[in-house]
């Protein structure tokens, strides 16, 4: 069985989940660079038997149109170690933090991600509400969801990340 929950300080294998999901430590930094700067806005582990297998964080962006700016927050990095892929928990861990983002009255996720997984949480290409990444990147694969009912409308513009997104 797999318990999601909040990251506590005592979580360290968070940095070895991101490492070895993503075959490198730049996620791990990105984390680590984010919660220093007290940019994690929910950051959330899996735990199966007492050892955690997987990490998600969710993080401020503001989409930005004519000199106004909206706050929104964005997920990633996502990541579960390899021996616990394809078991569902990816899956926990994202609609877990989808529901405590509603929860908090946060109107708006934006992720770049799997074009064929993120769609079954209900995220729709961005450029639908008129959203653009500051980089590019595949229509696709840029995506949002409104976690409230008209939280994008006539709020499009650029999308931009906190700046330790920008080493990844």
């Amino acid at each position: 069985m797999v318990l999601v929950r909040r990251e506590r300080p005592d979580d360290v294998a968070i940095r070895h989940v991101n490492e070895q999901a993503f075959g490198r430590a730049t996620e791990a930094d990105l984390v680590d660079r984010l919660r220093e700067r007290g940019q994690a806005t929910l950051s959330l582990v899996a735990v199966r038997a007492d050892r955690v297998v997987g990490h998600i964080l969710f993080s401020p962006v503001t989409i930005e149109s004519g000199g106004h700016a909206t706050a929104f927050l964005g997920l990633g990095p996502m990541a579960v170690l390899p021996a616990h892929q394809r078991e569902g928990v990816g899956s926990l861990l994202v609609q877990a933090g989808l529901e405590e983002c509603r929860g908090a009255g946060h109107g708006c996720v934006v992720v770049l991600g799997h074009p064929e997984y993120y769609p079954g949480f209900g995220f729709v290409p961005a450029s639908r509400h008129g959203v653009a990444w500051e980089h590019s990147a595949p229509d696709e694969a840029f995506m949002v969801l409104e976690l409230r009912d008209g939280a994008l409308a006539g709020r499009g513009g650029t999308a931009r990340y906190q700046p330790e997104f920008g080493g990844v």
